[in-house]
């Protein structure tokens, strides 16, 4: 390929040295990145690739319409029930049922606690190490700590020294031992980490604490979906009794004693947000804040659906509490409506994708979309199709189809939803982003980055934090009132359907913007499509030569070893990838989980 210019803006270049990543771990899924460098370390050209074929539009194809929330949700075990929600709104949609009130708050409530539970596993236990040194946390010195925590967050109680002696100590005691476990495969002596010891003492300590919290977040979503992490949804409403003065003995989980567990939790996700994780990234990103890498095509294209409905059954924008719309060609103020059911809007793309069309120089819209795999290496690929070397980026070359906004590849996720929305105006969003940037003294480009989006989605955690009581708020407040309906059931019979239809559910998963599409042709699936945010972000390349948010974000980043190159990490992981969603890469102690080439 030598040089090249793409349609939307980036000079590639594939003459340098090549870098292969393969697995990227610390994600969900299997992914594979490989980059070009210049002479100065520079990444000139990136490939992103999925690794893993999902199937699940195959599996469903025949099957009862009703039943596919059960299998859909089986795409992702990170974000849980986000699939299964925008499967049963997609069968709604198309057979035109309503649902009560309370299913809507419910189904909220549900949402937002997977927001906040995603974005603190993401942050702390996933992208954390690309910022964090947990091996230098050993030469901190807790009472300086003790003062760093105070002046970062004073309202969080654990803070003294003696606290923060303690965790040094039980860290000590983990590396000596010689079982790193998640801290094995660190590039531990990279000057890429800027972190001073008490810094880092003070994050790995909060690490620790969110992997105590998380238990008890995800008790929400087991109270009313009766189990976690693939809670159980229903086509028409949620499937759990109201029964304000009963008990779970007696057949109805949401009850007062059940909501005001609710509560206790809910509370507790606002305080942990907003006095450890949101202080976190602000204390992080003070020493990160000249590594402005990774922002991509942030500033050019971005797209959200919009989700979280006040009132139910209406999914209009301005019912909507997440932004909705999209933003084309850097023009930040000229927000454009989206339409899921528009074919020249939404179309997937696979000239570098290994799957099969019978014209790959058109897109399908998903209600026509095909799902026939063809796995072929190019001709400039190097290796074997079960041990690739290097790949053919001119050929086809991901599991990931590349879906397009009116021709645009666009990113979603957090940072588009809160760009999207500080555009338009929303004061809830303006007021943390400009607090977020005045405390870390950077104007408003700065959140076109890895940082920003690393930041966005901070901020996302605590608005989702609050959001969730409101809806609890307005819950009890219709169960208080006499409206106990948590299901329609009216049109749950298939001899009430008309024998084709079609529909399209969507959401704002944490990762970004997600949309289910079905069509039903007597009484059974016909088809189903899904369109993941990560297949948004991670996408190969078009017909046009355009590239996606991964390898975009990847350019002009400049590497300080080239054999440990967090900065490729660090920047990939601030999308929170997800691409396969059922099989990990996990093996026993000792044995190699990654590797990085360097030609």
């Amino acid at each position: 390929m030598a040089t090249l210019a793409t349609p939307n803006g980036y000079t590639l270049d594939n003459t340098g040295k090549r870098v292969v990543v393969d697995p990227v771990t610390r994600i969900e899924g299997h992914m594979r990145c490989e980059v070009n460098l210049d002479s100065n370390n520079v990444i000139r050209n990136a490939v992103s690739t999925g690794t893993m074929w999902r199937g699940l539009e195959v599996i469903l194809k025949g099957r009862d319409p009703r039943d596919a929330w059960a299998f859909t949700q089986r795409i992702c075990g990170v974000c849980t029930g986000t699939h299964a929600l925008t499967s049963v709104r997609a069968v709604e949609n198309a057979l035109g049922i309503e649902i009560p009130e309370n299913a809507n708050s419910i189904r909220n409530i549900m949402q937002l606690s997977l927001q906040v539970h995603d974005h603190l596993v993401h942050f702390y236990h996933l992208h954390a190490l690309d910022w964090v040194n947990p091996v230098n946390a050993l030469k901190a010195d807790p009472k300086a700590t003790s003062e760093l925590q105070q002046m970062v967050s004073p309202a969080h109680p654990n803070s003294s020294p003696g606290y923060f002696r303690d965790i040094q100590t039980r860290l000590k005691k983990f590396v000596e031992s010689g079982q790193l476990g998640p801290f094995k495969n660190g590039y531990w002596t990279n000057p890429a980490y800027l972190l001073p010891p008490e810094a880092d003492l003070m994050a790995v300590t909060h690490y620790l604490e969110a992997l105590d919290f998380q238990k008890e977040i995800m008790t929400v979503r087991t109270i009313f979906g009766g189990k976690d992490i693939h809670p159980n949804w229903l086509v028409g409403g949620v499937p759990c009794a109201i029964n304000i003065d009963g008990d779970m003995a007696a057949g109805a989980p949401v009850n007062m004693t059940s909501l005001n567990y609710v509560r206790k939790i809910t509370d507790k996700c606002i305080n942990f947000v907003k006095n450890v994780y949101v202080p976190d990234v602000i204390a992080i990103g003070k020493f990160y804040k000249t590594w402005l890498y990774g922002g991509g095509i942030a500033n050019k294209s971005l797209m959200a659906y919009g989700d979280i409905p006040d009132r139910a059954n209406d999914y209009s924008p301005e019912n909507l509490m997440m932004p909705h719309g999209a933003i084309v060609d850097g023009k930040l103020t000229d927000i454009h409506p989206v339409d899921l059911t528009d074919p020249e809007q939404i179309q997937e793309f696979v000239p570098h994708s290994w799957y099969k069309y019978p014209d790959e120089s058109k897109g399908l819209h998903p209600w026509d979309g095909i799902t026939e795999p063809h796995y072929e290496l190019g001709p400039k690929a190097k290796g074997t199709s079960t041990r690739i070397e290097e790949l053919d980026e001119g050929a086809k070359y991901s599991w990931i189809k590349a879906p397009r906004w009116r021709g645009h590849a666009m990113e979603v996720g957090p940072l588009a939803r809160y760009i999207i929305g500080y555009q338009q105006g929303r004061k809830d969003i303006q007021e943390q982003v400009d607090g977020c940037l005045s405390a870390l003294g950077l104007p408003m480009e700065a959140m076109f980055s890895t940082l920003g989006r690393t930041a966005a989605r901070a901020l996302e955690a605590q608005w989702a934090a609050e959001k969730q009581a409101y809806f609890l708020d307005k819950l009890i407040t219709n169960v208080k009132n006499g409206d106990t309906a948590t299901a329609n059931t009216a049109k749950f019979d298939p001899k009430t359907w008309p024998d084709e239809v079609k529909g399209v559910g969507f959401t704002e998963a944490p990762r970004g913007a997600l949309a289910h599409w079905i069509r039903i042709k007597g009484g059974k699936i016909e088809n189903y499509q899904c369109v993941v945010p990560t297949t948004w972000n991670g996408t190969p390349r078009d017909n046009e030569g355009n590239i996606g948010a991964f390898e975009a974000s990847l350019l002009d980043t400049k590497v300080e070893r080239a054999e440990e190159p967090v900065e490729i990490l660090r920047t990939l992981h601030s999308f929170d990838p997800c691409l396969a969603c059922s099989t990990h890469v996990m093996g026993p102690d000792g044995q190699e989980l990654a590797e990085v080439k360097v030609r």
